[in-house]
């Protein structure tokens, strides 16, 4: 189930909330465990096993660790139980089609016949929570967090329908006391209401739009060099107002249930620098990988070349995160050399000493590069698209519709709007701090606008449902 479809707005939200709301409060996290599961399930009831083989070897990994008297053995066995069951869930589920596949492509270039490669469904949400219920079974075996008392907080926890799909990744130290006790309150309500609303409207009327731009673009046979740029930086707005609305829309599902989850985007095409479009983009999944694995690597502590290793491998993962497809790993490398890069000079672009607005464009073209092949099917085509943006590829036969089409005035306005709104100063986040009646009105016409516009479109996909 997604948030944009009429089952999930018209249903499955307003029951669970009457539900929720009339409750007494011992009841609310079993209810929410049981909702989420029933979220979860709705496309493949199968997919919910897996999940709970994560919650439940979590649970008691962590009781282990925890125990009184445990012996250091004892400790680090659990924690090993922990990762090898979460990622070896991501490697059958997510990686092993990957790995079959580049084994044949090995064994037939040296003459050998390849074995039939496994058809095997991508879980939903699979590494968000896989890597939250892994946080939690690190942070014990740390001490940083207490192990949490009842399966049924921990089972709530780890399923929990606002942030399961697709995050924010949400730790168990964020919210370990808002699953004990939390704090209903019309003003978080309703804040809840608003974030969920911008995040919506971001979805619908901005994200899909622009998805169409880039397919047009990403399907046509070697665009011209203006309708790839063009394309390219359609799908730049379109992960951004599809993944950021969605976040939007999660932590403020998250509100009205009691929860305040982190914010996961901070303006990043304001940025100025790689460094700080990463401090802005995803922010629960960078700060993740840099305090689950770039720190335990050492981080800058062990000397400047092992600093760029370690940012290497760390982006190297990261984008391997993504997907179990050579042109992920290729964006991560790309990602991974820019950082290196600016680490070099002192965390900074080698255009730092421009004006703000010329930064922020540079940096902007570099990461409307990087989503080439965040976008394309495989690398090669990836490959291809980078040269048809370079002008290093002759147009193909389809080059002159998709330019027609890209370059008509609506697709160009549009994309106009879209650039203006990730200019704004302010954010979804801050526009729902604090609700006026100005702004009421201004969210009910949003939602009129974007439920109208969700029953009429056909093109609706989430992007992040792949990773």
């Amino acid at each position: 189930m997604v948030f944009t479809s009429h089952i999930f707005v018209f249903y499955f939200l307003p029951l669970c909330l009457l539900i929720y709301y009339a409750l007494p409060r011992p009841a609310k996290n079993l209810f929410l465990t049981v909702a989420s599961y029933a979220f979860y399930g709705w496309w493949k009831p199968w997919f919910v096993s897996l999940m709970m083989i994560s919650t439940v070897v979590d649970f008691i990994a962590a009781r282990q660790i925890s125990a009184a008297g445990a012996s250091p053995r004892r400790r680090k066995l659990a924690l090993i139980a922990s990762m090898v069951t979460n990622l070896g869930l991501l490697g059958v589920f997510k990686y092993a089609g990957f790995f079959q596949g580049n084994v044949n492509w090995l064994l037939e270039s040296f003459g050998s016949t390849g074995f039939n490669v496994m058809e095997i469904t991508l879980p939903i949400g699979i590494s968000f929570y896989t890597f939250q219920t892994m946080s939690y079974t690190i942070d014990v075996y740390q001490g940083t967090a207490a192990p949490v008392r009842r399966f049924s907080d921990f089972s709530c926890f780890v399923a929990l329908f606002p942030q399961l799909i697709a995050g924010p990744i949400v730790r168990y130290n964020t919210v370990a006391k808002q699953l004990a006790d939390r704090r209903h309150t019309l003003d978080r309500f309703a804040s809840g209401v608003s974030l969920f609303i911008l995040g919506f409207a971001k979805k619908i009327l901005l994200a899909n739009p622009m998805g169409i731009i880039a397919d047009f673009a990403f399907g046509s046979d070697h665009p011209g060099a203006l309708t790839a740029w063009l394309g390219a930086v359609a799908f730049a707005f379109q992960i951004y107002f599809d993944f950021s609305g969605y976040s939007d829309m999660a932590v403020g599902l998250g509100r009205m249930l009691g929860f305040e989850f982190p914010k996961n985007f901070n303006a990043p095409y304001q940025a100025d620098s790689i460094t700080d479009f990463w401090r802005r983009w995803h922010i629960s999944l960078s700060t993740f990988l840099r305090d689950y694995l770039y720190f335990p690597l050492g981080g800058n502590r062990k000397g400047a070349r092992r600093t760029y290793l370690n940012l290497a491998i760390v982006m190297l993962l990261g984008g391997f995160w993504h997907g179990a497809y050579w042109q992920f790993v290729l964006w991560g490398a790309y990602h991974g050399a820019l950082l290196i890069g600016e680490r070099l000079i002192g965390k900074k672009a080698f255009y730092a000493r421009l004006p703000r607005s010329i930064r922020i464009a540079v940096t902007f073209c570099l990461v409307v590069i990087s989503w080439v092949p965040f976008r394309a099917d495989n690398l090669t085509e990836a490959m291809q698209y980078l040269g048809c943006m370079f002008g290093l590829l002759n147009n193909g036969p389809a080059a002159a519709l998709a330019g027609a089409e890209i370059l008509a005035l609506p697709s160009l306005l549009m994309t106009g709007i879209c650039a203006a709104f990730v200019l704004f100063r302010t954010q979804a986040w801050d526009f729902a701090a604090k609700i006026t009646w100005s702004r009421i009105l201004v969210l009910l016409a949003l939602f009129g606008l974007a439920l109208g516009t969700m029953c009429a479109q056909s093109f609706n996909p989430f992007l992040y449902f792949q990773f």
